[in-house]
């Protein structure tokens, strides 16, 4: 098992991740990522103590603990008022309940972690400009093909190539993702561009409005607050996180908002406000065909309403890498790996799709505690990657 060649295509978090736990389980890995280089993208990533649990167990938890930040509260805000309708306390509670921290950090560095380590582990671990257009395979081996003309085998090849999976399309068909009839805005506020005596309160926050949402929260030590704003409409499908915005654009769809959010949302540096189309798709009933599998968004994409993607597709990495460690054959290890995650990460996937419409719903006054059914009242915080049966 040990000298197994296993291939992954796409070097984003939940790739880079897979990669560094096989590594630390002393398996052989390559990485085929399509960019010329590697960089994620300017936004915030929240890691709830399911993820922290994770890359803890992967080594590098105290990295993470000095580039994350740990909010001390959250809350739900009224679009209109401004005002907290639900309080949730962070700080060192997670930690208490749950054995890890909460975490949100920056998405380019924890994807610069990731990717540092796996290099120091292996110079060559990650092939950039290659971009994956088909494969085939006998039974034992996996022959994988690029656009370049270049071709590579192995004998597993994990698919951790997003939404628009290329490697899924091989295994299950081309099927595009499905336009939600939702567009999002994000966006990176240096916190000097704020107005003095400006607070942000809580540190951490969630906004409830009519077929309208939005999440704000500190990043990088307090210096950057990072959001992501939520509109439900049509006419422009673009799936992508680097399509520029005008912050004209995003204060008209958001001009009846609060003052509290429109302030920051028209201080936004104008190369740092961008929108992108969400798509999804319906979760897969098989992750698996022969020695091909799926991890992350290639295998279940999850509308950004929970928070949780980027979570989910950590949580996959780990559990992969401990499937390989138990198992005696390949077939085996994959068989390990889809059973222990494909019933979780459905269930989120779902779950994702229902919180839409508690957030953009409209029933603002009447949102409480009790409407409130975020990832912790689901009960998903209560999950450890590096110790769940596999």
């Amino acid at each position: 098992m040990k000298d197994a060649k296993i291939i992954l295509i796409g070097a984003g978090i939940g790739g880079l991740t897979a990669a560094l736990a096989l590594q630390r389980r002393g398996f052989k890995v390559t990485v085929y990522e399509q960019a010329p280089q590697l960089g994620e993208v300017g936004a915030g990533l929240t890691l709830s103590p399911n993820a922290t649990h994770a890359l803890e167990s992967i080594g590098i938890g105290g990295e993470l603990a000095r580039l994350a930040s740990r909010p001390s509260r959250q809350g739900v805000l009224h679009y209109r008022t401004g005002q907290i309708l639900v309080k949730e306390q962070r700080g060192d509670l997670a930690k208490k309940q749950y054995g890890a921290d909460y975490y949100q950090i920056h998405r380019a560095d924890v994807h610069g972690l990731l990717a540092d380590v796996v290099r120091s582990n292996d110079p060559t671990a990650i092939q950039l400009n290659q971009s994956f257009i088909g494969l085939s395979q006998n039974g034992s081996s996996v022959e994988v093909i690029f656009a370049n003309g270049m071709k590579t085998s192995g004998d597993v090849i994990i698919g951790c190539d997003g939404i628009k999976s290329e490697v899924r399309a091989a295994l299950w068909g081309n099927v595009p993702p499905r336009f939600t009839g939702n567009i999002a805005w994000r966006g990176l506020v240096p916190i000097e561009r704020l107005p003095k005596g400006f607070k942000i309160d809580p540190p951490s926050a969630a906004a409830v409005g009519v077929k309208h949402s939005m999440a704000r929260y500190l990043v990088r030590d307090g210096t950057l607050l990072n959001y992501v704003a939520f509109a439900e409409k049509t006419g422009w499908e673009v799936e992508s996180w680097s399509v520029r915005s005008e912050v004209s654009e995003l204060m008209a769809e958001f001009h009846d908002w609060h003052e509290s959010f429109r302030t920051f949302l028209a201080v936004t540096p104008p190369e740092l406000c961008f929108k992108w189309a969400i798509h999804d798709r319906d979760p897969l009933p098989q992750w698996t065909k022969g020695r091909v599998t799926l991890l992350g968004d290639a295998a279940h994409p999850m509308l950004p309403f929970l928070g949780m993607g980027a979570a989910s597709a950590i949580e996959d990495a780990v559990v992969l890498a401990r499937a390989f460690q138990a198992a005696q054959t390949l077939d085996e290890a994959l068989s390990r790996y889809e059973a222990a995650r494909r019933e979780r990460a459905t269930f989120i996937q779902l779950a994702s799709r229902e919180a839409q419409g508690r957030l953009q719903g409209g029933k603002v006054d009447a949102y409480t505690k009790k409407e409130h059914k975020n990832e912790e009242f689901l009960g998903l915080f209560n999950y450890n990657p590096a110790t769940v049966a596999v």
